[in-house]
Formats: C-alpha cells, sequence, structure tokens
C-alpha cells in the first residue's frame, strides 16, 4: 500500500527520535506521500456545564512561553531528524485522544505513527498510554512504536 498523507505524533521527549526514524523509513517507500508532525500540548481545562474547553483557546494565549517554547522544540525536531514536514504543528485538545483521532479525521491522514512508551505495575493502571487510547478510534492504519520507560521531561 501506497500511504499518501502521514501522521507522526511525538511527545519531544528524548526518546521521540527513535519514533522519527520508523516514520523516515516509512516515508522512503512511500516517496509520494506527504508527512504532517502533531504535538499536543498539556493545556489546562475549564469546565462550561458539560463541557469542556482548552483554557488557551479562551484567552487566546498561543504565543504565549509554553507554547512558543514547544513550537522551538518541535522546528528542533524536525531539524535534528532531516523530516520534510508539509505542515508541523503544535496544538491543545480536551485530551491527547481526542487531538489525535480528530486531525486525523478532519486532515485525512491514512497513516498514524506514534510511539508507546512501557509502564509497569501501577503506573500502567493508572495512566493509560496515549496510544492504546486512541488505536480503537483512528480512522487509518496505525504503527506503534515500542517504546522504553517513559522518560522525565
Amino acid at each position: 500500500m501506497s500511504y499518501q498523507h502521514i501522521l507522526l505524533v511525538t511527545d519531544l521527549l528524548s526518546d521521540a527520535d527513535e519514533v522519527a526514524l520508523k516514520a523516515k523509513r516509512i516515508l522512503a517507500g512511500s516517496p509520494e506521500a506527504r508527512l504532517s508532525v502533531l504535538h499536543i500540548v498539556e493545556d489546562d481545562m475549564v469546565r462550561f456545564g458539560f463541557e469542556l474547553v482548552p483554557a488557551s483557546s479562551l484567552s487566546g494565549d498561543f504565543d504565549g512561553e509554553h507554547w512558543q517554547e514547544a513550537r522551538t522544540k518541535l522546528a528542533q525536531f524536525l531539524e535534528r531528524n532531516e523530516l520534510n514536514a508539509v505542515n508541523s504543528e503544535v496544538t491543545a485538545a480536551i485530551s491527547n485522544s481526542k487531538g489525535i483521532v480528530n486531525y486525523c479525521r478532519e486532515k485525512e491522514v491514512d497513516l498514524l505513527i506514534i510511539g508507546r512508551h512501557e509502564r509497569r505495575g501501577i503506573a500502567a493502571w493508572l495512566v493509560k498510554a496515549t496510544a492504546d487510547s486512541i488505536l480503537p478510534n483512528v480512522p487509518c492504519d496505525s504503527l506503534v512504536v515500542k517504546l522504553d520507560q517513559p522518560v522525565p521531561k
């Protein structure tokens, strides 16, 4: 199968380069594919009745220090890994899972590439991996790159 639109989702932690390497291998086999790279920042949520909204979307604070730092790290990630993305985006979402699934649907992604940190013990029970949450809902093929223990931020 030849992919047309590949989405690489990154948490920008130190082991994200391993996921980028897999994406480069896939892209080498699909030269006509375009690459998008997505990073979702952790954002405070504001509750309006039953609805949660990212605080930054209410305040318009998309240029604050947190956002600038994320954009800088994303640019460094792309350069370090020699990734030519047609679209690279830092965004906020109610959850990483919903943000990724919505992006895949809206942008007609046909391959999602994401890393998954191995969790054990109580951490596995308390904090579900994003990849585990999106796989049942994502509307495209997925490549989940197995990573070691989560690295500190």
